[in-house]
């Protein structure tokens, strides 16, 4: 990383966010007839704008992605378009993401950081076992190991035996994957006869694309990886490289030269104040194909932008709380699903696998928690499996202030994901 980047401090990275997003304001007031439309509705004096003025900047929605399909929000010529991704387009059209070949360096650049904050160098070996293709997991992390200048394993997803013998065969340092994906990997590895500590020489974990938790991390370190790192990103905002935890593990860190972030109230649209929860709001200050302003990314976070102690003046987002739509509305009561992790990883005797169906009985909402029992535990005692089924749910009414039913499962019994973890069953919306 360039030393440049290292060393901003709070006023020169607010100095640049604010000269970066006037230039792109009146990028997009002139190249881009969707957020001039925007603009001029909104009032926004583009050619007088100040960084406190960005309260009066429209919100952009995936909504607007998808209603503007397949181009409609690009500020650049067709023809200076080299790449596109898109998400799977599972509730109407896909949101599509466009590229300029200078959005791809960056991204790469973006990338090359992220490893380099984790310790990353030229001598590792670097085995991205996320999706390639039109996800942009995979192809992110997989440029950023490239320019880092060390080997790279574009493994992808799936076919985990495979997965394990190139870990053990090619010497992998470095894996980048889903958390709940690099779980199923250590669980598959001990299967397969291999100590995930003694025969794999992995020191970096690089964790996203899905919440995860300090007790996941624990479980992580303690038997697979050397450190496990949470990485953010989304594809509209570029993919992976979006911000990424430093040594220190106490937020991730924003590239505010590329990123201006904002959390705001979910209901209300204002902007909070750092140590407030909320979500997060982006804006891409370096984008050319498709850049976005104010774009509301469902995430719930909180902001830091407190100096770390690892030196970096770049302001930290706290791990990703949920996603609003990942939210369970049970009985009036909004319940997020790290909640329940975070209740469950208390508690011996379990594993990190779980899965939650909301049901209804009759006009009532009814949540089920599933969570496996770990290989250890070995009780025949139906009463030592009703006390702890008993003290779950205790806790769990305790935090969520609803009640939850606990079903103890046999180990390996629920389903195990080899990209996002679907934790999720919602039989209300059958």
């Amino acid at each position: 990383m360039s030393n440049r980047v290292y060393a901003m401090s709070r006023t020169e990275i607010k100095e640049l966010q604010e000269k970066k997003l006037k230039e792109l304001l009146a990028r997009v007031y002139e190249r881009s007839p969707f957020y001039r439309r925007r603009l001029k509705e909104a009032g926004v004096d583009v050619a007088n704008f100040k960084i406190r003025d960005l309260g009066k900047v429209p919100f952009t929605t995936k909504s607007d992605l998808r209603d503007n399909y397949p181009l409609g929000l690009i500020s650049v010529n067709k023809s200076e378009i080299v790449r596109l991704h898109a998400s799977s387009g599972t509730t109407g059209n896909p949101t599509v993401v466009a590229y300029t070949k200078k959005d791809v360096e960056a991204w790469a650049e973006l990338n090359k950081r992220c490893l380099e904050i984790c310790g990353a160098t030229s001598e590792d070996v670097v085995q991205v076992a996320y999706g390639y293709g039109l996800f942009t997991g995979g192809l992110g992390l997989h440029y950023g190991a490239e320019k880092l200048g060390a080997k790279v394993i574009p493994a992808s997803t799936g076919n985990t035996k495979r997965q394990l013998k190139l870990m053990k065969d090619l010497g992998t340092s470095v894996l980048a994957c889903t958390p709940s994906y690099a779980l199923f990997l250590a669980e598959s590895a001990k299967e397969e006869g291999i100590d995930p500590k003694r025969d794999l020489r992995i020191r970096i974990g690089v964790f996203g694309a899905e919440p995860w938790s300090e007790s996941t991390r624990r479980i992580l370190e303690e038997e697979f990886v050397g450190s496990a790192y949470d990485i953010y990103g989304m594809s509209e905002l570029n993919g992976p490289g979006v911000a990424i935890e430093c040594r220190e593990k106490d937020g991730l860190h924003v590239w505010e030269d590329h990123y201006l972030v904002e959390v705001i109230d979910p209901n209300t649209g204002e902007t909070l104040e750092p140590g407030e929860k909320g979500e997060m709001a982006v804006t891409t200050l370096e984008k050319e194909g498709m850049p976005l302003l104010r774009y509301r990314t469902r995430d719930i976070t909180i902001m830091d932008e407190d100096v770390c102690d690892c030196g970096l003046a770049h302001a930290r987002i706290k791990k990703i709380l949920g996603r609003t739509d990942d939210m369970l509305k049970i009985r009036g009561i909004c319940v997020f699903p790290s909640q329940i992790e975070g209740v469950l990883s208390n508690f011996e005797g379990l594993t990190p696998f779980y899965q939650l169906v909301v049901d209804r009985d009759g006009p009532l909402d009814r949540l089920l928690v599933r969570v496996e029992v770990s290989e250890d535990f070995k009780s025949d005692r139906l009463t030592e499996i009703v006390d702890l089924q008993k003290r779950l749910e205790e806790e769990l009414r305790d935090v969520l202030s609803i009640s939850a039913a606990v079903e103890l499962t046999e180990p390996r019994t629920l389903p195990r994901s080899e990209g996002k973890a679907q934790r999720i069953i919602d039989l209300r919306k059958v």
